[in-house]
């Protein structure tokens, strides 16, 4: 009897891929909101993509478990939808894959003596090769880097979680109601850092059970919501509100915000415990992503599960954000912004169509239904075309500024 892969993987696989480095954000996209709001839109954001992740599953359930987005999509939805969401799918991802190179390229160059193109090379040489292998490689190294996230994130949050003025969080509770506008700014933060869509296929097929898979979304989101909350608490706790005003005016860097959080516990122990957070973060969405990325191509290009069409959908996956991080290295900056507006298509709207015609289909084996029916579908479209065009705003400056 063949026994059945850890679900545990499967959540590190999913939690993996939420938490990036861009999670450091997240306090300055929510300083207007404050505590409360901000707590609430990262719950309604968690929910609703844990959904979404689901109602892909569901869609899933009527394929060959080596199906991915592109055939379900252009069986579903047809040719023209399935080009449109294959491009939003590989854009994102491919970008994804871009930015994760740079960074670790940066990271890794400036703790060894070497340039950030043969960092990047080495990298890419190393973690891509776990993705070559297999899914269950994936998933060994997945448990790895979030064990190491963890416990890095406890002791870079540990001082700041026990330093916490319930002053800093509580103190303008009357006031709460008059911060409410501010939530919007941190609904398009809180969406991309759910964006963990990539995997579904992946999870199936390694699987072979929607049960299983459905469970390791859950808990993989779960635990990605327990970070951020613990994060923003730690940090709303010791930086008092109007001290934020500062962190916006430099566009909200990182820097910024650990050295405004120099006063509650030494600056340079906290910078150093998130930089080794950031770096698990990065290298643990790098091959989260890029399994997804590279199981998607594969089923799109028909190449066989051998170890040259393995390597064909490699090089697919791989060569074009590692060519373009050596050439371009800070190209992604402006690209990335869109990638996020991109997700919402192929993150809710479409796995949310792909539910509700997979439907009318015959009933297979598989009995998994996502929860709620026709109407939950109708809200996972509503809420991220509300995200879209709220990201817009913002690009254009359109939403109310907290002025702190």
């Amino acid at each position: 009897m063949t026994k059945k892969p850890s679900v545990f993987g499967g959540v590190c696989i999913v939690a993996c891929v939420c938490v990036g480095a861009g999670m450091l954000g997240l306090p300055t996209a929510g300083a207007g909101a404050w505590m409360m709001w901000s707590t609430l839109a990262l719950l309604a954001t968690m929910l609703i993509m844990t959904l979404s992740g689901w109602m892909l599953l569901e869609a899933l359930k009527h394929y060959d478990h080596r199906a991915s987005f592109s055939t379900v999509t252009k069986d579903l939805l047809g040719k023209k939808a399935s080009y449109f969401n294959n491009l939003m799918a590989y854009f994102v991802g491919g970008i994804l894959l871009y930015a994760y190179i740079t960074s670790a390229g940066l990271m890794i160059s400036g703790v060894v003596s070497i340039s950030n193109e043969v960092a990047a090379v080495i990298f890419v040489a190393i973690f891509s090769s776990f993705v070559l292998y297999s899914t269950k490689a994936v998933d060994k190294i997945s448990v790895v880097l979030i064990l190491f996230m963890v416990l890095s994130f406890v002791f870079g949050v540990f001082g700041l979680t026990f330093n916490v003025k319930p002053f800093n969080i509580f103190s303008n509770l009357s006031q709460e109601f008059r911060y409410f506008p501010y939530v919007l700014a941190m609904f398009p933060a809180a969406l991309t850092s759910f964006g963990y869509h990539h995997t579904v296929a992946s999870l199936r097929s390694y699987y072979k059970s929607e049960a299983l898979a459905k469970k390791a979304i859950l808990g993989g989101t779960l635990i990605a919501l327990c970070l951020y909350l613990v994060w923003i608490f730690s940090v709303y706790g010791n930086l008092p509100r109007y001290q934020f005003g500062a962190v916006i005016a430099k566009g909200g860097n990182v820097d910024v915000l650990l050295a405004s959080l120099g006063g509650a516990i030494e600056s340079e122990r906290v910078a150093n415990v998130i930089s080794i957070f950031s770096a698990a973060a990065i290298f643990s969405s790098f091959v989260g992503v890029g399994l997804g990325v590279f199981d998607f191509l594969a089923d799109l290009c028909g190449f066989e599960n051998n170890r040259k069409g393995r390597m064909k959908t490699w090089i697919l996956t791989f060569f074009p954000p590692l060519v373009l991080s050596l050439f371009f290295p800070f190209g992604f900056l402006i690209a990335i912004g869109y990638a996020g507006a991109a997700a919402t298509v192929w993150t809710c709207i479409v796995p949310a169509l792909l539910a509700r015609k997979s439907r009318s289909l015959p009933k297979r084996e598989s009995d998994f239904v996502a929860p709620g029916g026709n109407k939950m579908i109708y809200l996972v479209v509503f809420y991220v075309a509300a995200v879209a065009v709220i990201h817009f705003m913002g690009v254009l400056d359109l939403l109310p500024s907290p002025g702190l």
